[in-house]
């Protein structure tokens, strides 16, 4: 039966919520969690290249620490390698605060997962997810000394492989910037031309690299353009990153965490507009998700569903997702454990769930 499985990180342990494609209403969802219970889960992925689909965990134990669990039979029981599975080398220096990011490598390469970290490292594996190395040429770029932690500290947390090519990658890294590689990690180069920090003095606000990005996300029909959302400004880049044109007018606020795009059309992506840095509560307190179908010529609020004003429920970077059916589901979670899901590309909501810890992070993805 194929199925949708929507995969709910969370402050306190993962809820895994699954309905059959066909059914749209809010009774059709499955919960069942929270798994890994009492760790903060703040990295999901669903690896559906293999016979079985993979759930990937970035957990946080208060007890044991950072680390990347797996299961293969979609929560049922779970592994954890002996030995950390992400750990930085003793010449750096640091270790594992957090796994940011969980992100499968292309189809041509089923055993490679990519995850970021924090303090702003890239690590690839390639058995699946359970071991990693650092990828040494982001770690040992130059301007790495110059990258400073932001107000959530130093988080690589975006992780886009180019579904030409599989060995071109782009990351992004709070507050690094954007960076880009063509040779699998061997060697890196900033892509912020354009993005603005507007957090540093006004002669130093274009700088080459230094940006808080908050999140960005690639279209799906043209590979070479990207939304990004970034500390005050929303960009688009039609070149894969080299330059970034402004795409906030028509927004309540250009400030906020997350940016998705539609699985299948090109120039529609989804944001979740906050107040403000000093004030991160929904722009205006109504809880709305704004959508463009013009690649950033316009935006449209879309409500129906949601909860009425006022409303304070922040969405992190990680908590607003798609899955890729037909039509299209949208889902987000917010910091007051509320979680809604729309069945038909944002038109209207429905609330799944309530009550829960702080959403951290979703993954929605079609098995079978």
């Amino acid at each position: 039966m194929t199925e949708v499985l929507l995969a709910v990180g969370t402050r306190k342990g993962l809820f895994l919520a699954r309905r059959p494609l066909g059914q749209r209403s809010s009774a059709g969802w499955r919960f069942t969690g929270p798994h890994l219970d009492a760790q903060a889960v703040s990295a999901v992925a669903v690896d559906t290249r293999g016979r079985v689909p993979r759930v990937l965990v970035g957990g946080d134990s208060s007890h044991w620490g950072p680390s990347v669990l797996s299961s293969d039979d979609l929560g049922a029981t779970w592994q954890e390698p002996a030995a950390p599975p992400v750990k930085y080398p003793p010449d750096t220096g640091t270790s594992l605060e957090r796994v940011w990011q969980l992100q499968p490598g292309g189809p041509d390469e089923p055993g490679t997962v990519w995850a970021g970290t924090e303090p702003g490292g890239l690590f690839r594996s390639e058995d699946a997810g359970e071991s990693f190395a650092l990828v040494r040429g982001l770690w040992e770029h130059p301007t790495r000394q110059g990258w400073m932690p932001g107000g959530g500290g130093l988080g690589l947390h975006t992780v886009l492989v180019d579904p030409r090519d599989s060995s071109s990658v782009t990351v992004a890294v709070s507050t690094g910037g954007v960076y880009r590689t063509s040779d699998a990690g061997e060697t890196w180069s900033p892509s912020n031309e354009g993005v603005q920090a507007a957090f540093l003095p006004e002669s130093m606000q274009f700088p080459e690299f230094g940006q808080c990005v908050h999140k960005v996300a690639r279209d799906a029909a043209d590979p070479d353009r990207l939304y990004l959302q970034n500390h005050w400004g929303v960009y688009r880049s039609d070149d894969a990153g080299a330059t970034w044109l402004d795409i906030g007018s028509g927004l309540p606020s250009d400030f906020g965490f997350p940016v998705a795009a539609h699985p299948h059309r090109g120039g529609t992506a989804y944001l979740f507009p906050l107040n403000a840095d000093s004030d991160r509560v929904p722009a205006g307190h109504r809880c709305r998700i704004y959508r463009t179908e013009d690649a950033g010529g316009s935006w449209q609020p879309l409500t129906a569903g949601l909860p009425t004003a006022p409303h304070y429920g922040t969405v992190l970077r990680d908590a607003l997702c798609t899955d890729t059916a037909e039509p299209a589901g949208v889902y987000f979670g917010n910091r007051n454990g509320e979680l809604f899901a729309s069945a038909d590309e944002g038109e209207t909501w429905q609330e799944l769930a309530a009550h829960l810890p702080d959403v951290l992070c979703l993954r929605a993805a079609v098995l079978g």
